[in-house]
């Protein structure tokens, strides 16, 4: 068996967004630093027209890879990485995990798997789907020879449901302040708080804007995808009129993000499912104070030194009563934690030392 490592499971590279994507791009990055003897192979949906991307070889599968079609794309991938004779499989996410227990009889290919969040739990998934993605999870926990969780919080539910143990492994932040900053293309008010994430009910937008909208002193800038759902344009027409609240629409380029981000005041983080929240350990590097949702994985994210809030009212005392010494500390203790578990360097050595394992 060779050394041929493929990593299956994201849209595939150059990274546009997304927490998978920005993974796969810095692992390539560690690899190509420390030169490992390994040959990397990225498999990517649709076809890009190039063949080799920081060292890594390209595998193209000409199927979506969000939505239902990912499960397709991901079996896809798994088998065509057993027909070229790879001796690992990192899978980030359990959408193909449905054919590992086949995998398993007919291939010595070693897999690792990156559950991702606890899927099945969120709100926002029907029935079928929930069912689907609890027996995928099931699945990979069981069938994969290395689990990764992303956070304590994942790793507790593995080893409570399945009796497994997972390698906890986050994600790194310090691409996020590890770049020029450019021009903000927008107007921004005077010491604002900051909100990015998906606009999503869990995690807790319309929570956010409420407390915000109750503290005119008080001024947020949120950045969203505002027009991608039904209740993202809800939340978009009820408080888009609100004098202090500045809603923005998704922005991407990580040097406009970082001049938003070093400009902030305060960041809020309403992330309350799915593991460590990149977002979250961005934010982190930049020693600004955060205001977290109350959950696990946010509790072990921080090592606690984030300020917490469970509901509006929470938000707007601890935002109104914290002074300046205590929000000087609570920025500064992230960015420590940020340095000490959060750097792609950190991340790269934990990803690869499992490969050699």
């Amino acid at each position: 068996m060779s050394n041929n490592v493929s990593i299956i499971g994201t849209v595939g590279v150059p990274a546009a967004y997304g927490g998978f994507e920005t993974l796969v791009e810095n692992l390539l990055d560690y690899a190509a630093s420390e030169a490992l003897p390994l040959q990397l192979t990225v498999y990517c949906s649709g076809n890009a027209g190039i063949s080799t991307y920081k060292g890594a070889s390209l595998r193209y599968v000409n199927v979506g890879a969000n939505g239902i079609s990912s499960i397709v794309y991901d079996v896809i991938s798994i088998f065509s990485s057993i027909w070229k004779n790879d001796s690992i499989i990192i899978l980030l996410g359990v959408s193909g995990a449905i054919v590992l227990p086949l995998v398993r009889l007919i291939s010595k290919v070693r897999i690792i798997t990156n559950v991702d969040g606890v899927e099945w739990k969120r709100a926002k998934w029907g029935r079928l789907a929930k069912l689907f993605l609890r027996v995928s999870e099931f699945l990979a926990v069981k069938f994969s020879h290395q689990v990764i969780a992303d956070n304590r919080g994942i790793a507790e539910h593995v080893l409570a449901e399945y009796s497994v143990k997972c390698a906890v492994i986050g994600y790194g932040g310090d691409h996020a302040i590890n770049v020029d900053p450019k021009e903000i293309p927008v107007e921004l008010p005077n010491n604002f708080s900051l909100s990015l994430c998906r606009i999503e009910p869990e995690n807790n937008v319309e929570m956010i804007l409420t407390a915000f909208a109750a503290m005119e002193n008080f001024n947020l800038v949120f950045i969203g995808n505002w027009k991608a759902s039904s209740f993202g344009v809800s939340m978009f027409e009820k408080f888009s009129m609100v004098p202090n609240i500045h809603l923005l629409d998704p922005i991407y380029d990580l040097g406009v993000l970082r001049s938003i981000r070093s400009k902030a005041a305060f960041y809020v983080h309403g992330h309350s499912a799915g593991g460590t929240n990149p977002s979250l350990v961005e934010m982190m590097h930049f020693g600004i104070p955060v205001f977290a949702f109350d959950c696990i994985f946010n509790r072990y994210t921080t090592d606690d030194k984030a300020q917490f809030f469970s509901d509006a009212d929470s938000l707007r005392s601890n935002l109104i009563e914290l002074d300046d010494d205590q929000l000087l500390l609570v920025g500064s203790s992230l960015k420590n934690v940020a340095i000490k578990k959060y750097t792609w360097k950190v991340i790269g050595k934990q990803y690869f030392d499992l490969l050699c394992y």
